[in-house]
């Protein structure tokens, strides 16, 4: 699962620098200030995340149990926090139709983090011990 989890999180950090560029060049003409800096926002979480993935999935560690949940909940997390983002942004959907999709993301991002958090808890203490 190591290397898939890796695979995964090249292929969002390549596809963050592609959709960055596309905001920066496409969109700047074509959406408000406002649509744009939503759009901005979903790249930056983005890769903010992929760069963690990056680390967690590298961390010798992290049990590869630990591993695949963090990796999933950041997974998921960006397909719905900045996925819904993008969708609205570039208007293919209302965002009255998937208010909640974001949200939703972005506690998938606060339980992932809350997972790494414990499992560094977890490591110091077998560590101690």
């Amino acid at each position: 699962m190591k290397n898939i989890n890796l695979t995964i999180a090249v292929f969002l950090g390549m596809s963050a620098i592609v959709l960055g560029a596309f905001g920066a060049h496409a969109l700047k003409e074509k959406v408000g200030v406002d649509s744009l800096e939503s759009f901005e926002t979903g790249v930056r979480y983005q890769m903010y995340h992929v760069i963690v993935l990056l680390f967690i999935n590298t961390y010798i560690g992290f049990t590869s149990k630990s591993k695949n949940v963090i990796s999933l909940l950041f997974f998921f997390g960006i397909l719905f926090f900045s996925g819904s983002l993008y969708m609205i942004s570039i208007g293919l959907i209302p965002a009255k139709d998937i208010w909640f999709i974001t949200p939703l993301g972005g506690l998938l991002f606060i339980l992932g983090w809350t997972k790494m958090f414990v499992s560094f808890i977890k490591d110091q203490q077998n560590v101690n011990k």
